[in-house]
C-alpha cells in the first residue's frame, strides 16, 4: 500500500507541475485518466484533497497562510462529503439489489397466474387484474379440466414483494395438488388453510374466496376465508346481492372451519368476484362504497363480461387520477345459455 501511495503522489505531482507550466489540454486529459486510477485504488475524496494540498505545497512552498487555512477547511468539508457519498453509494447498491429481487418476484408471479380465461360455450368470462406496484398482492386461479365444472379463486395476500410471490406459489401448488376437492370449496379452503398456517409468518395474512361452478346444473358453490364478498346479479330483477361468506383469514389457526354456500344461476345472471382494491377504491373524497361499484357494473351490463371489467377498471382508474392505491382484480362470470 505504501508503494502505491508514493506512486500516486509522484504521478499527481507531475500532472500538476505540467499544468502549472503549460496549462495544456494534454495535462487536463492526463488528470482525467488519473481520476480512474483513484477509483481503482479506492481513494476517498478527503484523501484526494490531502494529496492535492500536499503536492501544491511542495510545488508552491510560499503560499499565503490564508490559502493554507482554506485548504484545511476544504479537507474537513471533504471528510463529511466522503462519508455521505459512501453512505449514498451503499444505499444505491442495496436499492439495485432490491429492485433486482423484486423484478425476479414479479416474473415468478406472472408465471404463476393463468395465461387467460377459460373458454366455455355456456359461460362468458371476463378478467381484469392490475397490480398497484411491481408485484401484486392479488392472486386469481381457474380450474377448468372439463366442461362440467369451473373452479375460480381470488386471493389477497396482505403483504407485497417477494413474500407475496412466494405465498402465491404456495397457494397454487396447494390447489393443484388437491384435485379431488376442487368441487368442494369448503374442504379445499380447509386444506389450503392448514398449508398456509404452517408456512407463513405471523405478520402475514391471506384472504381468499373459492367457488366451483356446476356448468351442467348452473349452481355456484362457494366458500370464503375473510375475503371481500362478491356479488350476484339477477338479470330478471336487475338487482345485486352480496355473495357473503363467513370464515377466518387463512393461516390464523390450523383448525379453522369454513361454510359453503350455493347460488342458483339463471340465463343472463352474473357471478362477480373481486379484491378489495375494487370495492375500497380510494379517492380525494374518501372510499367508494360497494353500491357505487355495482352501479358501474350495471352501467356496462349490456356489454360482454370482458368489456364490463375493462370499462369498470377504466372508470375507477380515472377516479383515482390514474394512480392505483391498491391491487385491482375483478372477475365476472355470466351464464349465456
Amino acid at each position: 500500500m505504501e508503494k502505491t501511495d508514493i506512486s500516486l503522489h509522484e504521478l499527481y505531482k507531475s500532472i500538476v507541475e505540467e499544468y502549472l507550466q503549460t496549462g495544456s489540454e494534454h495535462s487536463l486529459y492526463t488528470a482525467q485518466q488519473f481520476s480512474r486510477q483513484l477509483i481503482k485504488e479506492n481513494m476517498s475524496p478527503e484523501d484526494m484533497v490531502n494529496l492535492h494540498v500536499t503536492v501544491v505545497q511542495e510545488l508552491i512552498p510560499n503560499l499565503p497562510k490564508e490559502v493554507l487555512a482554506t485548504n484545511d477547511l476544504l479537507v474537513e468539508v471533504m471528510v463529511g462529503y466522503g462519508l455521505a457519498y459512501r453512505e449514498h453509494q451503499s444505499l444505491r447498491d442495496r436499492q439495485k439489489q432490491l429492485d433486482s429481487e423484486v423484478a425476479v418476484a414479479a416474473k415468478m408471479q406472472q408465471q404463476l397466474l393463468p395465461k387467460g380465461v377459460p373458454i366455455n360455450q355456456k359461460l362468458d368470462i371476463g378478467l381484469k387484474s392490475v397490480a398497484a406496484s411491481v408485484v401484486s398482492g392479488d392472486y386469481y386461479h381457474f380450474n377448468n379440466e372439463n366442461d362440467e365444472h369451473l373452479g375460480v379463486a381470488v386471493a389477497d395476500i396482505i403483504g407485497k414483494g417477494i413474500p407475496a410471490a412466494l405465498s402465491m406459489s404456495m397457494i397454487k401448488y396447494a390447489m393443484d395438488s388437491l384435485p379431488e376437492q376442487r368441487l368442494r370449496p369448503k374442504a379445499l379452503l380447509e386444506n389450503i388453510n392448514r398449508v398456509v398456517e404452517q408456512n407463513i409468518s405471523s405478520d402475514m395474512f391471506i384472504t381468499m374466496i373459492y367457488g366451483s361452478y356446476d356448468i351442467q346444473n348452473h349452481v355456484f358453490h362457494y366458500a370464503g376465508a375473510g375475503h371481500e364478498p362478491g356479488f350476484y346479479y339477477q338479470a330478471s330483477s336487475e338487482e345485486f346481492t352480496d355473495l357473503t361468506t363467513k370464515g377466518l383469514v387463512l393461516g390464523l389457526t390450523k383448525k379453522a372451519k369454513f361454510q359453503e354456500y350455493d347460488q342458483k344461476i339463471a340465463v343472463g345472471d352474473l357471478i362477480i368476484l373481486l379484491s378489495d382494491g375494487v370495492t375500497e377504491c380510494r379517492t380525494e373524497n374518501g372510499f367508494l362504497d360497494r353500491i357505487e361499484v355495482t352501479k358501474l357494473i350495471k352501467k356496462y351490463i349490456h356489454l360482454s363480461a370482458q368489456e364490463i371489467v375493462e370499462n369498470v377498471y377504466c372508470d375507477l382508474e380515472k377516479i383515482q387520477n390514474f394512480q392505483l392505491k391498491d391491487d385491482f382484480t375483478l372477475i365476472i362470470i355470466r351464464r349465456v345459455v
